[in-house]
């Protein structure tokens, strides 16, 4: 195992994590609120311990990164992003304890945007401490490996298994032969489209630092807002509109923007299968719930609409921002909710979720073996896109359902041990942490936080995120004997 090349590779994420501090470094200095020094002595802390593992001497065994090496990396690098991310939240007070700021940083990293932030810590939190808390969610949402290989050309000839661990969806196709060209493509539209909703939002009335963090919380697909009340917080039409189109938009493969850009154009968009799936998922959807609503808002269809598209734009998205308590709504509008976070959105996107292609992928399979009881002899090919997808993959794809289902409910279980909440609670917070969606059901509903659950729960909830973003096998390898076998 090239031991060396794993710990450079780790320090050199802990130096990405400390200069994506700075800019919240900047906005404590310009706001004046107290948390300047928690910030700096933070980054200190992350470049000291990068560099120091970054520059160890000695040359690697070899230069070739195997696939087990690279999923380690991923597992292990999100967890100590997790670890060193929690110190501002620590030493400003904001999250005295670490199991509390460990969550926090975790749920941001992974996008999901659960919280245990209460009302009463929103109020006395700085604005540089809540910035950096949604620029977690910006640098995680498009992978922070993927950062780091568009940063640091140099390792791309022999990391690309870092972006296939890190990459959400079943496959990664290249955009171009080279991995850090491809990582450098990603950030590019990444950046563009985060540009036009801080443009959006800020047309839209809000102020400059509030047009960032929601940009930030929306491109990663987390949801971490600056207020308690979320969105909600605005009471605006214009604002839900716009953020209700980015949350869609970020759901989207971002290989098809790419696409366009070259010259395919719109229709490279309704060209691809998953695209079309996703609209059409999404706008069911929202047809479904408005009218399930229509009775609970007094047969204002218009009302209806306005809080369902958003709400189901955010879970599908797993943004996970709210303009309303859909908890209130009825149980019928919740099985909606619950089926759109299984969902998710796109493969290649910011958001979380089993992705739509799976779904696609998992229907044909499932029509195909009902077709084959009658027809035994005969085994029709799977395709998606006009393209046959191979047995191998299938078998994968339906393993990652069982697994990703397998790790809900046993996650809930453990999350339900010493708690006092119900079962609804307990598996839907489960759920919104593996699928990496953010508010749940009943005590952990979109009003509310998950600072009831005690230590042994938040710890669990954070590593079924972590377990959710890296879709399962990096952090599974990472616990297996034979990952740390020499070869």
């Amino acid at each position: 195992m090239n031991r060396k090349l794993i710990v450079r590779m780790l320090g050199a994420l802990l130096l990405i994590e400390a200069a994506a501090m700075l800019p919240s470094l900047i906005v404590s200095l310009v706001y004046g609120e107290g948390d300047a020094l928690p910030i700096l002595y933070s980054i200190l802390i992350n470049l000291l311990a990068g560099s120091s593992m970054s520059f160890i001497p000695g040359k690697d065994q070899n230069s070739h990164l195997r696939l087990k090496e690279g999923f380690i990396i991923t597992a292990l690098g999100w967890i100590l992003l997790g670890i060193f991310g929690s110190v501002p939240f620590m030493l400003s007070g904001t999250l005295p304890r670490f199991e509390e700021a460990f969550f926090e940083t975790v749920s941001g990293l992974t996008t999901t945007g659960a919280s245990v932030f209460t009302q009463y810590t929103f109020d006395h939190a700085c604005r540089g401490i809540l910035f950096w808390r949604a620029t977690t969610h910006w640098i995680g949402g498009m992978g922070v490996l993927v950062l780091t290989l568009a940063l640091l050309p140099k390792l791309t000839g022999r990391t690309a298994h870092l972006v296939k661990a890190e990459s959400p969806g079943p496959s990664l196709s290249k955009l171009v032969p080279k991995t850090g060209a491809t990582a450098k493509i990603l950030y590019k539209i990444y950046i563009l489209l985060s540009l036009l909703e801080f443009v959006t939002l800020l047309l839209c009335g809000l102020s400059p630092y509030d047009s960032a963090v929601h940009t930030m919380a929306t491109a990663g697909t987390g949801g971490f807002s600056r207020y308690g009340d979320s969105i909600a917080h605005y009471n605006s039409v214009p604002v839900e509109i716009a953020i209700t189109v980015f949350m869609f938009m970020f759901g989207v493969n971002f290989a098809l923007y790419y696409k366009c850009l070259i010259g395919e154009k719109i229709k490279a968009f309704f060209h691809d299968e998953e695209f079309r799936w996703y609209l059409i998922f999404a706008t069911a959807f929202i047809i479904l719930i408005s009218f399930l609503n229509l009775d609970y808002y007094q047969g204002d269809f218009l009302k209806s609409l306005r809080y369902g598209s958003f709400q189901i734009s955010s879970i599908m998205s797993t943004t996970g921002f709210v303009t309303y308590d859909y908890n209130q709504w009825p149980a019928a509008s919740h099985i909606i909710i619950v089926i759109a976070m299984l969902i998710g959105s796109c493969a290649g996107s910011t958001a979380g979720g089993i992705k739509v292609i799976r779904i696609i992928v998992l229907s044909k399979l499932s029509r195909r073996n009902i077709r084959a009881t009658g027809q035994p002899k005969k085994m029709d090919v799977i395709r998606i896109d006009g393209k046959a997808v191979d047995e191998h993959m299938l078998s994968q794809i339906a393993q990652f359902a069982f697994m990703y289902i397998a790790l809900i409910l046993v996650g809930g279980f453990i999350m339900s041990l010493g708690s006092n909440y119900d079962i609804g609670t307990n598996l839907s917070a489960s759920l919104t942490c593996v699928s990496n969606v953010g508010p749940g059901l009943g005590a952990v509903g979109p009003v509310e936080n998950y600072a009831g659950y005690g230590i042994h729960a938040k710890l669990t909830a954070s590593f079924l995120m972590l377990f959710g973003r890296l879709e399962l096998l990096p952090l599974f390898i990472l616990f297996t004997r034979s990952a740390w076998h020499k070869y």
